[in-house]
């Protein structure tokens, strides 16, 4: 059996956890550029090609990347915990639906 309330309960305890993770996702992947402009800017090459290739190839850009990749994981199973959360609200409207007609069925 369903009950809607713990999934509205899952929803209101793992809002902030969710908005949190979002939040620090698009920190990260907005960071990622000004990232890129300071190595880009302390690379000891002379030609933006080959500073740009520093700046990407620079060990804190790979370390950045991984942040990104795990906030991302982080934020897509909340999500999707949430959308489950919300089907199994869906899931009981469905059952209540079809437990009334069933009940006028032998009234």
């Amino acid at each position: 059996m369903i009950d809607p309330n713990d999934a509205v309960n899952y929803i209101l305890k793992n809002a902030p956890v969710y908005a949190k993770a979002r939040a620090e996702r698009i920190y990260l992947e907005e960071f990622r550029k000004s990232k890129k402009a300071i190595l880009f800017r302390e690379s000891p090459e002379k030609t933006v090609a080959e500073r740009e290739q520093w700046a990407y190839a620079h060990p804190e850009y790979q370390a950045l990347l991984k942040g990104i990749r795990e906030a991302v994981e982080i934020e897509e199973k909340l999500r999707w915990d949430m959308v489950a959360a919300q089907a199994r609200i869906e899931i009981w409207r469905s059952q209540e639906a079809t437990n009334r007609n069933v009940d006028k069925m032998f009234k």
